[in-house]
C-alpha cells in the first residue's frame, strides 16, 4: 500500500496534468462551463471559504448567528448591489449554491406562497399546474417533476403523473416557440407557475406574449426564468425581468462567468403582491436549504461580477458573434447543424450539430475529447431517449474569454469536421492550435493581476516565511 507522502504526490501529479490538458491543450466547449479569472480562484481559496455566515431575517432586522463575519456580510450585500445593477432589479438572493438549488428554493416558496392564506388545521397542497419546457425538448432538468420540482407539484388523480404541461414548439422548427398554440394552451390550463428557459438553448423565449395574455388574469401565474445557460448574455440576448418575469433563477458559472452558485433575483417592492413571495423565496434559502453557503465562491462570485458588469457588452457581443460564426463553419465544413441557417442557426453562446450519420452522439462526443476537443453529446428533440442521443451540444463562451474571434472558430470546425465526418486524429493539430489561446480576457490583465493574486495567496498562507518564499518563486516563474 503506498504511503501517505507516496498518495499526496500521485493525486498531485494527477491533478497537474489534468489542470494542463484542460487549460492548456484542449477547447473546452461545453456550454455549461467556464473557468473563472485568477483572481475569482484566488478569492474562492481566500479565508472565507472555511467559515459560516448563517443569516436570516427576524423582526424586520437581520440576525446573523457567528461572529467574525463583518467582512463576508459587507461581501454579500456589494454582490448583491452588483447583482442587481447587472439584472436591473432591486431584489437578489445569493444563499442557494447552485442553479438547481435556486429553483427549489423558488419552488419551495411558491408552495408556501400559495398557502398562506388557508384557515387553521387545513391541509397545504401543493401547486395545482405547472408549464414548462419539456426535458425531451431542451428543457433543464431542474424544472421537471423528476428534478427540483420534485413533491412541489400536484399530481393527476387519473394518470398518477404530475400536473406539468409544455411549452409549445413550432413543427418546423423545435427550437423555437409556437405562439398560437401557446395561448390556446395557457386558456386551456391556467397554470400556476410558469417556468421559462432551457439546456439546450438557441432561441428567447415568449415572455412578453406569455406576460401579455396573462395580465389581465384575476389570478395570474407567477412568471419564472431560469436563466442558468444564458445568465451571462442578460440583455444582449433576452432581459426577461424587463419583458415581464417575476424572477430570474440560474447558475453563476456557465456564460456567467463565476465560481459556482445560484441566485434568484426580481423586483419586490413592499407594496407588490409578490412581496410575500419574496419573503418566503428568502426564508426558503435559509433556513430552508442552506446552512453553509460555501463562503469563499460567494466571495470569488462578488469578483467575477466586478469583471461581468465591466466586460460584458464586449464579451456578450462576441459570444454571439462566435457561435454564429461556428454554427456557419461547421455547416460549411459538412455537419449538420441544428436551428434556422436564416438567423445564424442561434441566438445564444450554443451551437448544436446533428451526428447520426457519423455514429451515436455519446461515441462522437468521446471521439472528440479523444481528440482534445472537449463537449457533450445532446438528445436532439426526435430523439427517443438520451441514451439515443444523436447530436452535439456546443458552447462557445469560454474559449471566447481565452481570446478566441470568428475566424478562429472557423479554423476549429475543420478539426471538428476531421474527426467527426473523417475519423481523422488530430490530437496534436489540435493542441498545437490551443497554444494561440492561453491568456484569459474580460477580466484584469495579468501584468495587473499577478501582483494582486500573490498579495492574496500569501495572506492566505499562515506561516510567513513559507508565503513570502512561495510568492517569490511564484512570481519569478510567471516573469
Amino acid at each position: 500500500m503506498a504511503s501517505f507522502p507516496e498518495k499526496i504526490r500521485t493525486l498531485c501529479d494527477k491533478v497537474e496534468r489534468n489542470n494542463v490538458w484542460r487549460q492548456k491543450e484542449s477547447f473546452n466547449l461545453i456550454p455549461s462551463e467556464s473557468t473563472p479569472s485568477l483572481l475569482v480562484k484566488m478569492c474562492e481559496i481566500s479565508d472565507p471559504a472555511g467559515r459560516y455566515a448563517e443569516h436570516r431575517t427576524m423582526k424586520g432586522e437581520e440576525i446573523y448567528f457567528y461572529q467574525g463575519i463583518d467582512f463576508i456580510r459587507d461581501v454579500e450585500a456589494e454582490a448583491q448591489r452588483e447583482l442587481g445593477a447587472y439584472f436591473g432589479c432591486t431584489d437578489v438572493e445569493l444563499r442557494p449554491i447552485s442553479g438547481q438549488m435556486a429553483n427549489e428554493v423558488v419552488f419551495k416558496g411558491m408552495v408556501k406562497f400559495l398557502n398562506r392564506g388557508k384557515a387553521e388545521g387545513q391541509a397545504s397542497r401543493r401547486m395545482r399546474l405547472v408549464m414548462n419546457n419539456d426535458l425531451n425538448k431542451g428543457g433543464h432538468l431542474s424544472s421537471q417533476p423528476m428534478g427540483a420540482l420534485f413533491n412541489f407539484v400536484e399530481e393527476d388523480p387519473a394518470t398518477g403523473k404530475e400536473n406539468v404541461v409544455h411549452l409549445p414548439l413550432r413543427k418546423d422548427n423545435p427550437y423555437k416557440p409556437d405562439p398560437a398554440a401557446l395561448a390556446d394552451l395557457l386558456e386551456r390550463h391556467r397554470p400556476e407557475l410558469i417556468v421559462f428557459g432551457k439546456s439546450m438553448f438557441l432561441y428567447p423565449e415568449p415572455v412578453a406574449a406569455v406576460a401579455g395574455i396573462v395580465k389581465s388574469w384575476p389570478q395570474r401565474p407567477v412568471l419564472m426564468y431560469d436563466m442558468a445557460h444564458v445568465l451571462g448574455l442578460y440583455g444582449a440576448f433576452q432581459a426577461p425581468l424587463q419583458e415581464g418575469a417575476d424572477v430570474v433563477t440560474g447558475s453563476t458559472h456557465k456564460t456567467f462567468f463565476g465560481t459556482q452558485r445560484g441566485v434568484v433575483a426580481g423586483s419586490f417592492p413592499k407594496d407588490s403582491p409578490l412581496r410575500p413571495l419574496w419573503l418566503e423565496i428568502r426564508s426558503r434559502a435559509f433556513p430552508g436549504s442552506t446552512s453553509n453557503h460555501h463562503l469563499g465562491t460567494l466571495l470569488g462570485l462578488l469578483m467575477a461580477t466586478y469583471e461581468m458588469n465591466e466586460f460584458k457588452a464586449a464579451f456578450q457581443a462576441q459570444v454571439k458573434a462566435n457561435a454564429k460564426a461556428f454554427a456557419k463553419a461547421l455547416h460549411a465544413a459538412g455537419i449538420v447543424v441544428e436551428g434556422d441557417p436564416g438567423d445564424g442557426y442561434t441566438e445564444t453562446h450554443q451551437v448544436l450539430i446533428r451526428v447520426k450519420a457519423h455514429g451515436p452522439g455519446q461515441v462522437i462526443a468521446r471521439r472528440l475529447e479523444e481528440n482534445n476537443i472537449v463537449v457533450n453529446y445532446q438528445a436532439l428533440p426526435d430523439d427517443a431517449t438520451f441514451l439515443e442521443s444523436s447530436g452535439i451540444r456546443i458552447g462557445v463562451q469560454e474559449m471566447t474569454r481565452f481570446g478566441m474571434k470568428e475566424k478562429d472558430f472557423g479554423e476549429l470546425a475543420g478539426y471538428v469536421a476531421d474527426v467527426v465526418i473523417r475519423n481523422k486524429n488530430v490530437k496534436g493539430a489540435v493542441r498545437a492550435y490551443r497554444q494561440n489561446f492561453l491568456e484569459m480576457g474580460y477580466c484584469l490583465p495579468a501584468k495587473d493581476a499577478v501582483p494582486l493574486a500573490a498579495r492574496v495567496f500569501k495572506s492566505a498562507i499562515p506561516d510567513p516565511a513559507f508565503a513570502a518564499r512561495f510568492v517569490e518563486k511564484l512570481l519569478g516563474m510567471l516573469g
